[in-house]
């Protein structure tokens, strides 16, 4: 179809062009998606627990982080984890590389449902 006959050349030189004069038509109201929505990387991993559980924690006594009690659901593979303390990590999702970190750091991934 030619562009001459489309709808939207009769709606040129109007106020909205058709959208409406409340709700503006704008790019990405909603934003993107979902992408880095509630998902920290391994340094923030560390952090969230408080510091009486990372007292505790020693060799001997893993320190187990339950990320979903904190509002997180996926762990992403961003940032370095020490070698010197293992860590159980509980998600919901975790990515690839944040799982290699973690084991190669001595930990264990738990995924929840």
């Amino acid at each position: 179809m030619m562009t001459c006959f489309k709808n939207h050349r009769n709606k040129r030189g109007k106020v909205s062009a058709g959208h409406g004069h409340i709700g503006k038509h704008r790019k990405h109201p909603g934003s993107r998606g979902n992408c880095r929505r509630d998902s920290p990387p391994l340094d923030l991993v560390r952090q969230v627990p408080s510091k009486d559980l990372k007292d505790k924690a020693s060799k001997d006594n893993i320190l187990m982080i339950d990320i979903t009690q904190f509002g997180y659901f996926k762990v992403l593979g961003e940032g370095v984890l020490p070698n010197s303390q293992p860590i159980v990590v509980k998600a919901k999702l975790v990515s690839k590389i944040a799982k290699k970190k973690i084991t190669e750091a001595g930990g264990v991934v738990v995924l929840t449902a």
